[in-house]
């Protein structure tokens, strides 16, 4: 599987899970974004469409990308949104890193590019993939039943669907 990440050099060396990944020769950090690669999946907070299975074959062919910058930082009219027809937002989600711990919605690259494996079918490599950090399992586990219901669907639409009635179920204890 094929990870790419475009890195913006914004966060604390020690805490980011990028960095991490690239030490262990999980993914390939790159610091211009012309060096994207064509027609893999980017994944981007922003987008319109959540990923699916319907992604899948991309995920195979041309892999993943993550962007790890401050979203704080970025606006809607960005550079990001040009560069690739692939871009995909993630549904609803729990961070498990210690950074964020708890907070929804908030995930590290290493979260997102987990997620991403999990909900287009490689839940094998997802979860090796988290197993790189200490509180990786924990990724999974808060998040078990949302990525088996996200991974059991083929559209984006069907994605949200299953997103929205969480929030909407959750909102009315």
């Amino acid at each position: 599987m094929k990870i790419s990440i475009f890195h913006a050099n914004e966060c604390d060396k020690k805490k980011c899970t990028a960095f991490k990944l690239e030490k262990t020769k999980r993914a390939k950090l790159f610091y211009n974004l012309n060096q994207i690669p064509k027609g893999a999946i980017v994944l981007n907070p922003f987008s319109s469409k959540a990923v699916s299975m319907e992604d899948r074959e991309a995920v195979i062919k041309r892999g993943i990308v993550g962007l790890d910058c401050s979203w704080n930082k970025v606006s809607n009219s960005s550079k990001f949104f040009n560069l690739s027809k692939y871009h995909r937002s993630l549904p609803f989600l729990i961070a498990a890193s210690p950074v964020n711990y708890g907070k929804p919605s908030t995930l590290s690259t290493v979260e997102a590019i987990a997620a991403t494996l999990y909900i287009t079918g490689f839940k094998d490599e997802s979860i090796d993939l988290m197993s790189t950090f200490k509180w990786g399992h924990t990724f999974v586990e808060l998040n078990y039943e949302l990525l088996e219901a996200y991974s059991e669907v083929y559209t984006s639409g069907e994605v949200v669907k299953i997103q929205n009635d969480f929030l909407n179920q959750n909102n009315h204890k």
